[in-house]
């Protein structure tokens, strides 16, 4: 018996450890894949269906490998779970002793020298619950050995008070400043580099890819492998970083702490604060210039458009003008030094992105520039058409083991896709099926008589269509919708349909309250009905009798007018690809993976997965979809759906 199969075995280490582990053929299979990647320095990319038990497949070897490991996850959340639970399980369960360490964006540490700023000054809060916070934060800054704000959970994440009491890359002073003793960041680098497994997130990652920012920079040479978990995550958070950004929220920031520099340390030079509040209004003014909100434009739409040119040229003027006067200052103190350099940063930025030079010129990339707009605030962004050969050469180079592994990256068993993204042509592959009982357990079922979905009524029939099955489930579903106009008239109609029957059915909507709080009320209320956008497609985990009815409004293609999609359609175009089948089809497919992946969390769950497009079965390409997903039984008959629920016990 290898060391492996005696680890996963029913009466094993990993058995003895963790209530409810139970030996599953896959996980070991998944975990003997990456051993052998691990000590061979390959590439390899995974897909476990739900149920696989992925983390502990990648922890293990990762653990007994004997070398330095980092992990990079889809999001804080993950990051949190391996770091404070699995990990620390796993490796209790193997009696090793190799040690583990966190490492986040600086964002989200306490920042001594700005929260002592912040108290001292007495900035100005909007609300008197948001001074409450950062007096909160100010003891636990005194208690914290980590200064990790994941660990105050008694002041909200998106309290202002953070932003205040945080840094960020543009205004961090580094080792210019004066509390770099007590810096919880260092701090965290110092403990990740001594580290033998260090876990991260895909964003710090990148940052640190192309800025060599946090830490990564000396902490990847060290190491002999790197596993990204939620991988499916990657080429579009790699082109978020391989290109580049600037946001009316940078630009309000550098205003913000250029004023308060000023002020601490250039009192005398009124000029400084009238080029500070310019940059604050031509900010303000440049999202104002633009009436739409929660959109992506392409940058030749904008350029017609004059308001949009006239504040693009006054955002410009005032922040040469900034620049001019935190020069002119230099040397009075570290942060007026710091935002000479933000402010010349940012004019760089703002230079290219008007310009027709791109920050991969020199390496033949082609950019796609375009904006993207928020309800407050508004980003200018270059992104790359292609990642494949930006992201191979960050392969290049030291060897190590590169591991890529989610639960959707395959087109049935093709990976050619997601390969082809990230430049991955090497790459060996593996896949594992869930463990669970779909067959029996779930039910596929797609409405009848729906119209298409470019119809202007499509909404109000995907709404009559649900109802009934909400009567079936008696709630106890998740709504998922492909944009927020969807979601939102979905959901009146739903409201409009539960008042007049006089039903107790629960129903939330995304928005009116954070995720982890919607989360903790749809779990509590037992048959309350979620209607909810992107935010839920993924990462969120409900098990047993809460959900079990997952409704999808329509095949998540994205939008054909998204800048960065049309600009990439094109592109294949010329090189004589069929963009449908070679990007926009694949990534449907991942995408409905993710959606459909709410439904059976655990080996008693039971559910209907209800998808309202008739494309999925009137069109050739459905069948790649729906090939795509666990093997459920596939209906097109209410009365069936009906029927599976009155056998539900719950019911």
């Amino acid at each position: 018996m290898s060391e492996l199969s005696r680890l996963f075995a029913a009466d094993g280490p990993l058995a003895r450890a963790i209530p409810g582990f139970r030996l599953r053929p896959q996980q070991l299979e998944m975990a003997e894949r990456i051993e052998a990647a691990i000590r061979n320095n390959d590439i390899f990319v995974a897909e476990a269906g739900t149920g696989t038990g992925k983390t502990f497949a990648y922890l293990v070897p990762s653990l007994l490998s004997g070398g330095k490991i980092v992990i990079s996850t889809g999001t804080r959340t993950l990051q949190d779970q391996l770091f404070n639970r699995d990990l620390p399980v796993v490796r209790e369960a193997l009696g090793v002793g190799a040690t583990i360490a966190l490492l986040k964006g600086r964002a989200n540490y306490v920042c001594p020298y700005h929260l002592e700023r912040a108290l001292s000054e007495g900035r100005t809060l909007a609300t008197k619950a948001e001074a409450a916070h950062l007096r909160t934060i100010a003891r636990f800054a005194k208690a914290t050995r980590s200064g990790d704000k994941a660990e105050l959970s008694s002041v909200p994440e998106d309290s202002g008070a953070w932003v205040l009491a945080t840094s960020t890359r543009d205004n961090c002073l580094g080792q210019e400043c004066p509390r770099v003793k007590e810096c919880f960041v260092l701090n965290a680098r110092r403990e990740a580099l001594s580290a033998d497994v260090v876990v991260v997130n895909h964003h710090l990652f990148f940052a640190d890819v192309m800025l060599k920012d946090d830490g990564l920079g000396e902490l990847l040479p060290a190491c002999n492998a790197v596993i990204f978990d939620e991988a499916h995550q990657l080429p579009e958070v790699a082109g978020l970083f391989f290109g580049e950004s600037l946001s009316t929220s940078q630009l309000i920031e550098l205003a913000r702490d250029s004023r308060n520099e000023g002020l601490a340390a250039a009192k005398d030079y009124p000029p400084l604060q009238e080029a500070a509040r310019s940059v604050d209004k031509t900010a303000r003014d440049l999202r104002l210039s633009v009436k739409l909100e929660n959109t992506r434009i392409s940058m030749e739409r904008l350029g017609q458009d004059g308001e949009f040119k006239v504040a693009i040229s006054g955002i410009e003027s005032a922040l040469k003008e900034l620049e001019r006067h935190l020069a002119a200052q230099a040397g009075r103190s570290e942060g007026i030094d710091h935002c000479a350099r933000r402010a010349s940063e940012m004019a760089l930025r703002l230079a290219r992105w008007q310009a027709s030079e791109s920050p991969g010129a020199a390496n033949g990339e082609t950019y796609v520039r375009w904006v993207e707009v928020f309800s407050q605030a508004m980003a200018l962004n270059m992104t790359p058409l292609s990642v494949a050969d930006i992201f191979q050469r960050q392969l290049e180079g030291h060897p190590r083991a590169w591991i890529f592994t989610s639960a959707t990256l395959a087109v049935g068993k093709d990976f050619g896709h997601y390969c082809g993204e990230l430049g991955l042509a090497t790459a060996l592959t593996g896949q594992w099926g869930s463990p669970f009982d779909y067959e029996h357990n779930a039910l596929l079922y797609c409405p009848q008589g729906l119209p298409v979905p470019n119809h202007p009524d499509y909404q109000d029939a995907v709404a009559e269509a649900v109802w009934p099955v909400l009567q079936a489930s008696g709630g106890r579903a998740f709504i998922l919708c492909t944009s927020l106009r969807a979601m939102r008239r979905i959901h009146a109609l739903l409201q409009e349909r539960i008042t007049t029957a006089g039903v107790e059915m629960p129903l939330l909507i995304q928005g009116e309250g954070s995720r982890t709080e919607l989360l903790e009320r749809f779990r509590h209320l037992g048959n309350a009905v979620l209607v909810a956008s992107q935010s839920f497609w993924e990462g969120v985990d409900v098990r047993g009798e809460a959900l079990s009815l997952v409704v999808i409004d329509k095949l998540p293609f994205a939008p054909p007018d998204d800048p960065v999609l049309a600009a990439r359609i094109e592109h294949l175009r010329k090189q004589g690809h069929n963009a449908f089948f070679s990007h926009q089809l694949p990534r449907a497919v991942i995408s409905m993976k993710q959606g459909a992946g709410r439904l059976i969390r655990d080996e008693a769950d039971r559910g209907v997965l209800m998808i309202c497009d008739p494309r999925l079965v009137e069109k050739s390409y459905g069948k790649a979809v729906w090939r795509s997903l666990p093997p459920m039984r596939r209906t097109r008959d209410i009365t069936e759906v009906t029927a599976f629920f009155q056998a539900d016990p719950v019911r």
